[in-house]
């Protein structure tokens, strides 16, 4: 269990803009900071970070919470491990009131992957730098590839020795279980009971997390058989989705959201050897054909990718056609690819860092324009291979969510084609209208399943509108904004809101549970002389009452300076008469709840078959409706007699 006093130094030194920025790119709007959302799909951005209050939101997914929060959240992370991240990122000691051993941790069946990955990581370190083979063979070997020291350990390299069970044998004498060895496919089982290493004879690169956690690795034989694979890879795992990850992410996206650019190549030693080059910004497609997911990981960084594509034209051809995604995914791509031969590793050995900036610099081109190219020089003059090439690269240009610059590719690739701008825009139009249909269909189909659930939503807000949710959610909002300003208004004596608050509704009976739930707190610290923050419900270990604290104080609107200063326009703040605002929070939650009592008077009126009761029932009702009156008198309301 993590110490309170280990919590609040991690709390006080977290910056929610440092913590979701190494996960989201944003950009400043207004008071807040705007990205796009890591938790759902999304083109436009929904997702906002108010550092002042110290707390992200999403208004398009709903999520929202602090920095432990998110972590939690993105990460599928515990309580602990997200303190224990956020420890690690402002280097502070992670106390626990109890010594728990990494062994105790096996209950915990995803964090005993994580340590059993870390474990196998250093091992296969160790192995390389402190044994005769490991030395001989695996560092030697990167240090012939020009690898210098600072690259070898920031990436975690390391080597797996040719014994057949080297490492399972250690694993399972330092206590690690065979079920997780075979789990994270650092260990095979064979031929029932036999258990040998996955890595064995192979130098290693680590794949490592978002958060720079070990989830999975890469072995690259050095032996020359043939019937030998050249690399094997972790397999997928609860904590390794090869889908999911590019690698040398964790190193580069903070070099990608500087440099607004991603370069995307295809191999470990790729991504190395650019790095060392002085290109910090790559990453590579984790021995996968590239997937949506990881373009969306990169798409949080920047709008720009650059592909660094090995000098195998036959491998660029195949490749074209799956990158179409990425411009459906709204980024700018170019493409680089290097003389017959040569790919970014071995060109950036052979000609240096500089010349290698430079030769990118100078031979990136456009995607669309560089696959026009390439596939016009593939049909050469076969006009029936032309036509079908025309329709590809419309296809692609279909993909582009900019009509601007889909019109611009169009101009350009007419010339390139040789062929009328106009017969393309009617190409276009016909895929364009082909998809709208398509895209129709599914949606009306999307209608009709989720018809009945459209139904019960109805009838939940019809009930919800018979409530009165929105104006104790209001007077929650009221009080976390502004319940720590102290007033002196008219005859008072200055007080804080939130006590004046909390003084004028002791008659009034809150009906929502986590609304019910926060005035409690208020109460019961200001019976004490303290005076809750929002910080104390952001935190709070009921998630259901954090989320709304979040939600109330949060809003996807800023006014703007503009409204004034150019237009001359003056719009009211809710904070120039408080007391108003106060007061009309509170009035208009009593004017519900005195509705809902004439309500229920006049239906007992109706069933009460007694004079007598009836008198008394009239009589109460009356005494009810100049409550009433007076309560509409303030708020301005008319009364219906």
């Amino acid at each position: 269990m993590v110490s309170q006093v280990t919590v609040d130094k991690i709390i006080e030194a977290s910056r929610i803009e440092e913590v979701v920025g190494d996960f989201v790119n944003l950009k400043k709007r207004g008071a807040s900071l705007l990205g796009l959302c890591p938790f759902h799909d999304e083109k436009t951005p929904s997702f906002n970070v108010s550092v002042a209050k110290g707390i992200f939101k999403c208004f398009g997914c709903g999520k929202g919470g602090d920095s432990v929060r998110f972590v939690m959240d993105h990460e599928n992370a515990s309580y602990p491990e997200a303190l224990r991240y956020l420890a690690n990122k402002y280097q502070i000691e992670f106390e626990e009131t109890e010594n728990t051993s990494e062994e105790q941790l096996v209950n915990d069946h995803k964090e005993s992957l994580f340590i059993l990955s870390a474990w196998a990581g250093k091992f296969f370190q160790t192995q390389m730098k402190e044994t005769t083979e490991g030395n001989n063979i695996g560092l030697s070997y990167f240090k012939e590839r020009g690898f210098r020291d600072d690259v070898i350990n920031k990436f975690e390299l390391g080597y797996s020795c040719e014994a057949w069970d080297g490492l399972t044998r250690q694993a399972l004498l330092e206590g690690y279980q065979s079920g997780f060895l075979e789990e994270t496919g650092l260990t095979i089982r064979k031929d029932g009971d036999r258990l040998y290493d996955r890595f064995r004879g192979r130098v290693i690169f680590p794949i490592h997390s978002f958060t720079g956690r070990v989830i999975g690795f890469g072995g690259r034989t050095l032996k020359t058989d043939k019937t030998v694979p050249k690399y094997v890879n972790s397999p997928e795992s609860d904590i390794y989705h090869k889908s999911n990850v590019l690698y040398g992410l964790f190193f580069a996206k903070k070099a990608i959201r500087d440099a607004d650019n991603c370069y995307l190549v295809e191999g470990y030693a790729d991504v190395l050897s650019v790095h060392q080059a002085g290109i910090e910004n790559v990453v590579a497609s984790s021995g996968t054909s590239l997937t949506i997911e990881q373009v969306r990981l990169i798409g949080r960084f920047t709008k720009n990718v650059t592909i660094l594509f090995d000098g195998d034209t036959a491998g660029i051809k195949a490749s074209l056609r799956s990158l179409d995604m990425i411009l459906e995914e709204g980024l700018n791509v170019k493409i680089v690819s290097f003389p017959d031969g040569q790919d970014p590793d071995s060109y950036v050995r052979q000609v240096g860092s500089a010349a290698f900036k430079s030769y990118i610099e100078k031979k990136q081109k456009d995607f669309i324009l560089y696959k026009t190219s390439i596939l016009l020089h593939d049909a050469g003059s076969d006009p029936i291979k032309k036509a079908g090439i025309i329709r590809e690269i419309v296809e692609s240009i279909a993909k582009i969510p900019d009509s601007i610059k889909a019109s611009v590719f169009v101009r350009e690739c007419s010339s390139l084609l040789q062929i009328e701008e106009r017969i393309l825009i009617s190409e276009l139009n016909k895929i364009r209208l082909g998809k709208s249909k398509r895209d129709y269909q599914q949606a009306q189909s999307a209608v009709e399943l989720s018809e009945s659930k459209l139904i019960v939503e109805a009838e939940q807000l019809a009930n919800f509108s018979n409530t009165d949710a929105h104006q104790e959610k209001e007077i929650i909002r009221l009080l976390l904004t502004y319940g720590h300003e102290l007033v002196n208004w008219d005859d008072m004596t200055e007080t804080y809101i939130a006590p004046y608050m909390i003084a004028n509704l002791v008659d009034v009976e809150f009906d929502h549970i986590e609304c019910k739930m926060i005035l409690e707190v208020y109460k019961m610290k200001i019976d004490a002389g303290q005076l809750p923050s929002e910080q104390d419900f952001i935190k709070h270990k009921n998630a259901a009452i954090a989320d709304l604290v979040i939600s109330l104080i949060s809003s996807p609107y800023t006014l703007s300076d503009n409204w004034y200063a150019k237009r001359k326009i003056y719009v009211k703040n809710e904070k120039e008469n408080l007391r108003a605002t106060i007061l009309g929070g509170i009035f208009h939650l009593k004017k519900r709840k005195i509705d809902h009592i004439l309500k229920n008077i006049r239906e007992e009126i109706q069933h009460e078959v007694d004079i007598d009761n009836q008198t008394i029932l009239m009589k109460r009702y009356m005494q009810v409706k100049e409550v009433e009156k007076g309560i509409s008198n303030f708020l301005g309301a008319v009364i219906n007699k």
